[in-house]
């Protein structure tokens, strides 16, 4: 195993169709110097790597993504070709999985992608898809994202809660 630590930044965007949020996204990146960027709610129906290039830095080159559904939703996956290979391996309307192979040593992962509903029905949906995952103990995985979901009414955003949401 080499000594080389790789970064991934995950970050709920709310969308990225204006200037304003790409330079944001841009800022951060270079801020947290990472390697992989997860997007989640890009509210973005396509990408292409004309696209990519307005927002990232040139080493950022490859990208796997999930379209918007109706108004909301999307995610994409990008990362530097030079340090990374990556194949979409799954997808469907809570997550995107990629995996990884180190360039650098040939080390291997899944990298998860989620975005979680935020309706009781989308989200009991998505807690039993998630709960029938059948992850392979030897496989390296590591999940990322907004799984909109809280404990507490401590951890909410919004005033208010539905107590039965809680899990």
């Amino acid at each position: 195993m080499s000594n080389r630590t790789w970064s991934i930044l995950s970050w709920k965007v709310r969308g990225i169709n204006s200037e304003k949020k790409w330079d944001a996204v841009r800022d951060r990146v270079l801020n947290n110097n990472c390697d992989i960027v997860c997007l989640q709610e890009t509210k973005k129906q396509s990408f292409d790597l004309m696209f990519i290039k307005k927002i990232y830095p040139s080493s950022f080159d490859a990208f796997e993504f999930i379209p918007l559904v109706g108004a909301s939703g999307g995610s994409i996956i990008i990362w530097k070709s030079s340090l990374f290979s990556g194949t979409k391996i799954f997808e469907n309307n809570f997550c995107m999985s990629v995996e990884f192979t180190s360039n650098h040593n040939n080390d291997s992962w899944i990298l998860s992608n989620i975005y979680a509903p935020c309706t009781a029905p989308g989200k009991r949906d998505f807690l039993n898809w998630f709960k029938n995952i059948q992850m392979p103990d030897y496989v390296n995985w590591l999940l990322v994202g907004d799984f909109n979901l809280y404990r507490s009414h401590d951890d909410r955003n919004k005033p208010r809660g539905d107590h039965l949401e809680m899990y």
